[in-house]
């Protein structure tokens, strides 16, 4: 392309949940982690820092709700809404309380948005990307979503009729009624 000529912006042609689920299940896409994201194929962020960070706050929900017994918490586990056809999410982790569970799927995805969402910042995903994902969550019935930005070490929490949180080093999570009971500082979620 000649210098100053104007970029054409390529169409892609949106993909559907069915087509997303056949492209997964082709043997060279066995060891990569895709999610569907308003009918655009997205491969995930698989750094040694984005799973230590999954682990570290799946390891912490994991410890309170050991002695709270308050739901279940999952890691990269698919989240589709029955009546969407373009979206299937893998939220870094995931609880969903005891009174919104299902049997344990042993194959597709969760067929509703968790209670909690965690999003961890990778370094392919943009903060407009990641509230876009705070959104989807809350407007399909997720009642918390935590957006951990890894760069700044900060933590937005997002709450249907709440107003937005910015949590800093020094700050405290509060679970809410999502996870009564439940405090994190800051500090200990990016304390690896």
């Amino acid at each position: 392309m000649r210098q100053g000529a104007p970029q054409m912006a390529v169409e892609q042609k949106r993909m559907t949940y069915n087509e997303f689920e056949q492209f997964i299940a082709a043997p060279e896409n066995d060891a990569r982690r895709f999610e569907l994201v308003d009918g655009q194929l997205v491969e995930a962020d698989t750094s040694q820092l984005r799973g230590r960070l999954c682990a570290r706050v799946a390891g912490l929900i994991y410890s309170f709700d050991k002695q709270a017994s308050l739901g279940r918490y999952a890691v990269k586990c698919y989240h589709k809404m029955p009546d969407d056809d373009y979206n299937a999410l893998r939220p870094d982790v995931s609880f969903t309380s005891h009174a919104r569970t299902e049997p344990i799927n042993k194959e597709g995805p969760v067929q509703h948005m968790p209670d909690l969402a965690v999003e961890i910042k990778g370094w392919d995903t943009s903060i407009i990307g990641m509230r876009n994902r705070a959104a989807y969550y809350i407007a399909n019935g997720a009642r918390m979503v935590w957006l951990v930005y890894t760069d700044k070490q900060i933590i937005e929490i997002y709450q249907p009729g709440v107003d937005l949180q910015i949590l800093i080093d020094g700050d405290t999570i509060d679970g809410g009624d999502v996870l009564p009971g439940f405090t994190l500082p800051v500090r200990e979620v990016f304390d690896i």
